[in-house]
């Protein structure tokens, strides 16, 4: 029988994984309960939530969701990072976790697939989407500035030399 403190759990767990579209699982094992407390402020800074999670009530409360994608990740003391940017999540918890070696990222679920640790540093090394949206509007861009400026060329060449002319006769006058 569960007790209501466990069924509330199960319930706040469910909330946040609703909100989230990233899931960073990482093993704490070494870490004292200051320093989780460091992390979780300087990952709040960057709209990431760090939380310790029991495998067990979590895989209860990502069973309707991402709990085929979850469930393989959960071993050991588990700490999940939750966030909605999946660059900027997994690019601040790497950044976060730096100092702390004794952190191991074991690794996320995207949506509702899950990728390993190496690809988490992967995606952690990409651009924003941002800078990826605008350099892909840079590309969309360039060709039609480029034509614009072909077009214009003729009607500049045409003024130039009409001004040429004009100064030409002006100087003969």
């Amino acid at each position: 029988m569960p007790t209501e403190a466990k069924v509330a759990a199960v319930a706040d767990l469910r909330e946040q994984l609703s909100k989230s579209r990233t899931l960073i699982v990482s093993e704490y094992r070494g870490l004292t309960v200051r320093e989780i407390a460091e992390i979780r402020r300087s990952l709040r800074k960057q709209d990431v939530t760090y939380r310790v999670v029991k495998n067990r009530l979590m895989k209860i409360a990502a069973a309707d969701s991402v709990g085929s994608a979850l469930g393989p990740l959960l071993n050991g003391p588990t700490a999940i990072a939750f966030g909605q940017d999946e660059g900027a999540t997994a690019k601040a918890v790497i950044d976060t976790m730096r100092p702390y070696r004794t952190v191991r990222i074991t690794g996320a679920v995207l949506g509702d697939r899950a990728i390993d640790a190496n690809e988490v540093t992967r995606l952690a090394s990409l651009p924003s989407r941002d800078t990826l949206l605008s350099q892909i509007a840079g590309i969309f861009t360039a060709p039609l500035a480029t034509t614009a400026g072909l077009f214009d060329a003729p009607l500049r060449d045409v003024a130039g030399l009409v001004q040429a002319l004009a100064d030409k006769q002006a100087a003969a006058a």
